[in-house]
């Protein structure tokens, strides 16, 4: 069971929670197609129409960015801790 830690932002679209449990593991796709299943709202301000990565969401397993690694591939093992981040603009 992977931990999903939800920022302020989108807590209303994961039923106002800001830690989700969830129990794929593997990968990263499999917790997000989880996450859709259960909190589809949330999935759609984390994956675009073609289910990638929104470019302005930043996601974290086990505080590294996945960008960095193998994205939506990016293994998830049983425990982690996956936080999501969207990017914040200002000036």
């Amino acid at each position: 069971m992977a931990t999903l830690l939800i920022p302020g932002v989108l807590r209303p679209e994961a039923g106002g929670s800001g830690r989700l449990d969830v129990s794929a593991s593997g990968t990263l796709r499999a917790v997000l197609d989880e996450v859709g299943a259960r909190w589809p709202r949330l999935e759609r301000r984390v994956r675009n129409e073609a289910g990638e990565l929104r470019r302005y969401v930043n996601v974290y397993v086990d505080g590294e960015d996945v960008r960095r690694l193998a994205g939506l591939d990016t293994p998830v093992p049983a425990q982690a801790e996956v936080q999501i981040l969207p990017s914040i603009a200002g000036g």
